[in-house]
């Protein structure tokens, strides 16, 4: 295994995170493809032998159990001091005021809700699940700067949203001289490659460590144009991402695996990882071989000529993933669920 600093901290972390979205209670998962305790506790084990110390999950992820599960299992296979725990805050988690969103009564709530499900009294990286509108940055970044200065949290990081809101949320920290953002998790992989115009460039100068949500494009990358597999019907989210058009970065991904003799997901998480700014992307796995190609990607050296190719074949895209987060106020009471990320 491979490890990097978080950002410009002194924090050490896997170049893979092992993403939970795919963990939880399976009828309370909102998706076909969430795995049980016992399934998603051998990932983990499994990840933790490979040498991963990196675990992301999100308040959201199936009601809440992601978290349970993740926090059992570290706790069975692993030391506390030797893991990094990543959790998010921002999607709503029931119906009524309050209950989404990024303001000091929210953020200590749902802090408290998820430091029980984790059954630990700290969080290595706390991160904002997309821009909220409703509340003044202020007094979301204030309330994250006194959440570290408890001893509740001890890094914050975000997830997507446009370049000037994450260049204003760190304009505002620097001048009232709070703690920095270290990380960003936000889509970017072969696929989608419009967060390289702004928000990369902006993340690297400002040693920002980005951690790339779906590397795999929700699983197009990972088998042939037109092949079915367990998101195919199960994932309506896919489709507000990508097009018919990707059809083509999709089949160079097949030209090049071939040719190196490889499975399709190690030439994109291979490409993603050396990627300018690009720490730890964020992989989902329902499979310990899938886990076991995301490790091997990362000593795959693609020829040049396969990168080239590579470039060549994108497309650009309209912006996709940075949703601002809505209000009960705005929105009525409907619940969204955990369709995003991975």
């Amino acid at each position: 295994m491979q490890y990097a600093r978080l950002g410009r901290s002194g924090l050490e972390v896997s170049r893979l995170c092992l993403g939970g979205m795919s963990f939880g209670i399976p009828e309370r998962g909102g998706h076909p493809w969430t795995l049980a305790e016992d399934a998603s506790s051998e990932i983990i084990k499994h990840a933790l032998e490979l040498g991963v110390n990196f675990f992301d999950t999100a308040n959201v992820y199936s009601d809440g159990t992601s978290e349970q599960i993740v926090g059992r299992a570290l706790a069975k296979y692993a030391r506390r001091e030797d893991v990094v725990i990543s959790a998010k805050v921002g999607l709503p988690t029931r119906a009524g005021p309050n209950s989404r969103g990024l303001s000091r009564k929210v953020i200590f709530s749902e802090l408290s809700a998820s430091l029980e499900r984790l059954g630990t009294d700290y969080i290595d990286l706390y991160q904002i699940h997309r821009w909220d509108d409703f509340t003044p940055i202020e007094e979301t970044l204030g309330t994250l700067n006194d959440l570290i200065a408890m001893g509740k949290i001890r890094y914050i990081g975000a997830s997507s949203m446009a370049a000037w809101q994450f260049s204003r949320a760190i304009s505002l920290s620097t001048a009232r001289q709070w703690n920095p953002f270290l990380s960003m998790q936000n889509h970017y992989n072969l696929l989608y490659r419009e967060e390289e115009r702004e928000m990369i460039p902006l993340c690297t100068d400002q040693l920002v460590s980005v951690l790339p949500w779906s590397p795999l494009a929700r699983g197009l990358l990972a088998r042939p144009w037109g092949e079915k597999d367990a998101r195919s019907d199960g994932d309506p989210y896919r489709d507000t991402l990508y097009t018919s058009a990707d059809r083509t970065v999709v089949e160079e991904v097949t030209r090049v695996a071939s040719s190196c003799g490889v499975p399709m997901a190690q030439v994109a998480f291979a490409w993603l990882v050396r990627r300018p700014g690009v720490t730890a992307p964020v992989v989902g796995v329902t499979e310990l071989r899938q886990l076991d190609d995301a490790v091997a990607a990362l000593s795959l050296e693609l020829p040049e000529s396969a990168l080239s190719e590579l470039d060549l074949a994108y497309s650009p895209h309209p912006t996709a993933g940075i949703e601002v987060l809505p209000s009960y106020h705005q929105r009525g009471s409907l619940l969204a669920d955990d369709r995003v990320d991975q």
